[in-house]
């Protein structure tokens, strides 16, 4: 075998020129479906990180209302659904591949945060347990955090993020200042970051929208002033950290089930975990087709080059004819003879597939920097795209290495 193997390369580079545009075929080929499936697995990943972030693994599990979240703001507390208790909280927290879980209580503001005349339109207010930004991954980036005392003894103030900050204080340092929430006034005591700053790949404008939903800045507070805000008390949501991204389904499942054991609401309100995965999985199914069709499209090329190979391979056993004779002439057996012709064209479209990975490679990175969309090489590709070379040399190779393995030594050796 090594020894085919040897004579393969030397013939391949003995004729270059008539093995290179032979491989041509196989080098587009391959260096095609390398880009498109680099190409597809970036634009996946970046719908992910875009919907997850920076692998956070949280998951949240809010009131819904059939299927749309339920606004507390507009329809009130609902009826049928209890505060969460801490012997159900102490499940939650139990539960399997949970790393750590928080209550809340959510509003999106419109003119309800005030700092002098200056409004923050759009923000979130968060009434928040002192376990939240321990599992959602905040830090504290100026000033401190909320304290224990701030819970027990129900003290007006606020932790923002760097978002609310810039909207609201322009150049002003916050920390000791005074907002108003709805009229009461809280006292900012601290900026909020998360621990990994993730900017996601912006491309189109369902990318940018998808973004900015969660983009409008966001006010903390104790959860025990809420009451003082809202006059009274609301069913919290949760928030878990999961051991992985991918228990992060599962997990918010296991929470919804969890807490709607004690739902006895008649309006079908009910707990449901955002399945962030889910929404991934489908927006990725959308160009699943068209991804497809270019694999197809690519992999002509594939069969253009085997058909190449074939028609090199007989113009080889026409040219080789009398060293065919001479080989059979001193014994050597068809088998033989078939094996050396197999092993020449399985080298030629091997050789051929790893120039076209890593042209794949090149041309991936090329169009990354051109369109501004993310790439990511599949190894597994690489590796199915090198052997299904290899496996064309052989199919492609086999007529002529039949046809080389068939000739008759004496018609061999008289060939002109």
């Amino acid at each position: 075998m090594l020894e085919n193997i040897r004579l393969s390369f030397q013939g391949i580079w003995s004729h270059k020129m008539r093995s290179f545009l032979t491989m041509l075929g196989i080098i587009i080929g391959i260096a095609s479906i390398i880009t498109i499936v680099s190409t597809i697995k970036g634009t996946n990943e970046q719908i992910k990180r875009n919907l997850i972030g920076a692998g956070s693994n949280t998951v949240d599990i809010q009131l819904f209302q059939d299927d749309w979240q339920y606004e507390m703001e507009y329809n009130g507390a609902p009826d049928g659904i209890p505060m969460i208790s801490q012997e159900v909280f102490d499940t939650i927290k139990n539960l399997e591949n949970v790393e750590a879980a928080s209550m809340y209580n959510m509003r999106r503001s419109y003119d309800n945060i005030f700092f002098g005349n200056t409004s923050l339109s759009g923000g979130q207010i968060m009434g928040v347990d002192n376990n939240y930004f321990n599992t959602c991954g905040y830090r504290i980036k100026k000033g401190r955090g909320l304290a224990a005392e701030d819970f027990t003894k129900f003290r007006k103030v606020a932790v923002l993020d760097q978002t609310s900050v810039d909207s609201l204080f322009a150049g002003v340092n916050p920390v000791g200042e005074t907002i108003e929430i709805s009229g009461e006034p809280y006292t900012v005591v601290g900026i909020a970051e998360l621990s990994e700053q993730f900017e996601p790949v912006i491309n189109s404008m369902e990318d940018y929208y998808m973004y900015a939903q969660n983009s409008s800045g966001m006010v903390f507070i104790p959860d025990s002033t809420w009451p003082i805000i809202y006059g009274y008390d609301e069913p919290q949501s949760v928030v878990v950290r999961t051991t992985t991204t991918d228990d992060m389904a599962t997990v918010g499942k296991a929470v919804a089930d969890t807490l709607n054991g004690y739902v006895t609401n008649q309006n079908n309100i009910k707990y449901k975990a955002e399945n962030i995965l889910q929404q991934a999985k489908e927006l990725q199914e959308l160009s699943a087709a068209t991804n497809n069709q270019l694999i197809w499209i690519a992999s002509i090329s594939l069969l253009v080059g085997g058909i190449g190979v074939m028609n090199i391979m007989l113009v080889s056993v026409t040219e080789r004819t009398k060293e065919i004779g001479l080989k059979k002439a001193i014994g050597a057996p068809n088998s033989k003879i078939l094996t050396q012709f197999l092993t020449e064209a399985a080298v030629l479209t091997s050789l051929g597939g790893i120039i076209g990975v890593l042209v794949g490679i090149a041309l991936a990175q090329v169009v990354s920097k051109m369109s501004q969309a993310p790439v990511a090489i599949s190894v597994p590709a690489i590796m199915i795209s090198v052997v299904f070379s290899m496996v064309i040399g052989i199919i492609f190779g086999l007529l002529p290495s039949v046809k080389a393995a068939k000739l008759k030594p004496i018609d061999a050796l008289r060939y002109e």
